[in-house]
């Protein structure tokens, strides 16, 4: 099965304030993010990092890659240059990569760092993931992304550092768009949507409070 993580930037203690991540130390941060990764991610799974695995911090990369257990595959970010530096932590992944195309149970998924304004097939239903913009949403390209179908942002930022699957981000954008039509009304979802692949599971009644706690993007 494949899974999507982006922006993780284990070590980097700023981003915390830059994001606002609810961590107390970096500590924690590297942490949560990385006990959520085997917790969900079986290690005959493939795990897909779209950028930024690792940043400024005072652990080495290979620290963080040990710990990781799965097939791991990174397409790279602005911030991997000491990782790719490193020859010892290259090997720690299957495939190394700027850009790729791959199937994803008979599905077309465009994978980059950075989002792509018009990816490969994006006339003929394919998905393109992405990372780079976290949760930026006053950012006017932020915004043009999440207005467009089929392509969603698999930063931890907004996936609540958890990697996920296709499936779960197209299931949480039908759940998206339902309340874009019907704000302020009440209707039966899953807002920890993380907890099963369908957005009926484990299902709630609740009123939505802001459309972010659906964004797909």
């Amino acid at each position: 099965m494949n899974f999507y993580i982006a922006d993780l930037h284990l070590g980097h203690e700023n981003i915390i304030r830059l994001s606002k991540r609810p961590f107390k130390s970096v500590d924690e941060m590297d942490r949560t993010i990385i006990d959520n990764i085997n917790k969900t991610v079986k290690p005959t799974d493939d795990l897909w990092i779209l950028g930024d695995f690792s940043y400024k911090g005072a652990k080495d990369p290979i620290e963080y890659l040990k710990q990781i257990n799965c097939k791991k595959h990174l397409i790279i970010g602005n911030h991997d240059n000491k990782l790719l530096s490193d020859l010892n932590a290259k090997k720690y992944f299957n495939t190394i990569t700027n850009y790729k195309k791959i199937n994803d149970n008979g599905r077309a998924v465009v994978l980059c760092h950075y989002p792509i304004a018009e990816w490969d097939g994006y006339f003929r239903g394919s998905y393109h993931l992405f990372g780079h913009v976290h949760n930026n949403f006053s950012n006017p390209w932020y915004k043009y992304m999440s207005s467009l179908d089929n392509c969603y942002n698999v930063g931890v930022d907004v996936t609540d550092f958890k990697p996920v699957t296709l499936d779960q981000l197209i299931n949480k954008s039908v759940w998206a768009q339902l309340v874009r039509r019907s704000p302020g009304k009440r209707v039966i979802g899953l807002i920890n949507w993380y907890v099963g692949s369908s957005p009926i599971a484990d299902a709630k009644d609740v009123r939505i409070q802001s459309i972010n706690e659906f964004s797909c993007n």
